[in-house]
């Protein structure tokens, strides 16, 4: 074999080996099978909201005064916590004071007058009872006897007027307070305020009906929070109260949270013609997880209709 027909044989031997070497790497590789063993498990029947839900607070109020002023005090900032009764504005109110003051002098006025007048009466009535038993004894005239009934009668007409001005007086006080009540804005429940639209010596305005205006202050209750969240209407047939359910929220990622469905609403909200839901509320089960939540939090959840073992 001469030297070219042996590097010619050479070469036909590596391109057979390099044909052979690229359709092993590049060959259809067999499909893998993994082998699992079947087991007995829980099957769950559950159905989800459509859209997002909301992290509601069970008690929020928006506040306002009610009637219109300047606003004069307003001691408490957004983000304080208060109690039932505490403070949150009062608008300019020195009028109300004054007359509320008035009305309190008045009471003792007539009240000073009231006793006068039927310390009168019923030194008119001894008189008059005096006078009786002297007629009847015949040491008094019948015109005498008279004048002193008569006396004695318009004494008594004149307690009973006074008293009734104490009374009218009185509930001139109350109607004062009411009003000095009015300017005051107080909150009706333990709270921590949201959000207050108003600053001090500004003029704010009850709504007019039929129209919505911002409140003066928006009080959240803490403490006691509740999940809404969308189902669809094909969906809600077997959605009851009592139901057991599974929240998530954004905020806490894949986080699951127990709950319990308290209601489920009576209508169904037909906004989107095309996607009508019916909203269903939902508890917290554990106490220790309120202290987490914020209103306004975004959350979805699962409502576990039913449970089969399979």
């Amino acid at each position: 074999m001469t030297p070219h027909q042996r590097n010619l044989l050479l070469l036909v031997i590596l391109l057979a080996a390099g044909a052979s070497a690229i359709w092993w790497l590049t060959r259809p590789r067999p499909v893998e099978v993994g082998v699992a063993e079947v087991q007995r498990g829980t099957v769950e029947q559950t159905v989800a909201n459509t859209r997002a839900g909301t992290v509601k607070a069970c008690r929020r109020a928006g506040l306002s005064p009610a009637m219109g002023g300047q606003i004069a005090r307003l001691p408490v900032s957004e983000g304080q916590r208060v109690k039932a009764g505490t403070l949150l504005l009062e608008l300019w109110n020195e009028d109300l004071k004054a007359r509320l003051a008035v009305a309190g002098r008045q009471i003792e006025v007539n009240r000073a007058q009231a006793d006068a007048a039927c310390h009168k009466a019923e030194v008119a009535g001894r008189e008059a009872e005096r006078i009786r038993r002297l007629h009847q004894r015949k040491l008094a005239s019948d015109e005498q006897l008279d004048k002193a009934r008569s006396a004695a009668e318009a004494s008594a007409d004149e307690c009973r007027a006074a008293r009734a001005r104490v009374r009218l007086a009185e509930a001139q006080q109350q109607a004062a307070s009411a009003e000095l009540e009015r300017t005051r804005l107080v909150a009706p429940f333990d709270g921590v305020v949201a959000e207050i639209n108003g600053e001090l010596s500004e003029y704010v305005t009850p709504s007019p009906v039929g129209v919505q205006t911002l409140p003066v202050v928006d009080l959240i209750a803490t403490g006691c929070y509740r999940v809404t969240v969308p189902i669809d209407e094909a969906d809600i047939a077997g959605v009851e109260s009592g139901l057991p359910a599974r929240i998530t929220l954004d905020a806490f990622g894949d986080t699951r949270f127990p709950g319990t469905v308290r209601r489920v609403a009576d209508y169904v909200l037909d906004r989107e013609k095309q996607a009508r839901t019916v909203d269903v509320e939902i508890d917290f089960d554990r106490q220790e997880d309120l202290a987490r939540m914020r209103a306004g939090f975004s959350a979805d959840a699962e409502i576990i209709l039913g449970k089969h073992e399979g």
